[in-house]
């Protein structure tokens, strides 16, 4: 499982996504997470400014990544 490590207290979901090369821009981020295509824990969320914290896992296209403190 692929892992981004915070560097502030929080990313918000569609930068997690970008930063972990799921997707290439901002708008495809944003079009995958209204589709509901992404899960934040194990649940779909459609939010793109969702704040994600240390110890959260997000899922998109087979792929999982875990945000690390």
């Amino acid at each position: 499982m692929e892992q981004i490590k915070l560097s502030e207290d929080y990313i918000k979901l569609g930068q997690a996504l970008k930063a972990a090369g799921l997707v290439g821009s901002g708008v495809e981020a944003k079009i995958v997470i209204q589709d509901g295509l992404v899960s934040v824990n194990g649940e779909i969320d459609t939010r793109r400014g969702k704040k994600l914290y240390g110890g959260e896992v997000i899922e998109f296209d087979g792929q999982a990544v875990k945000i690390v403190k």
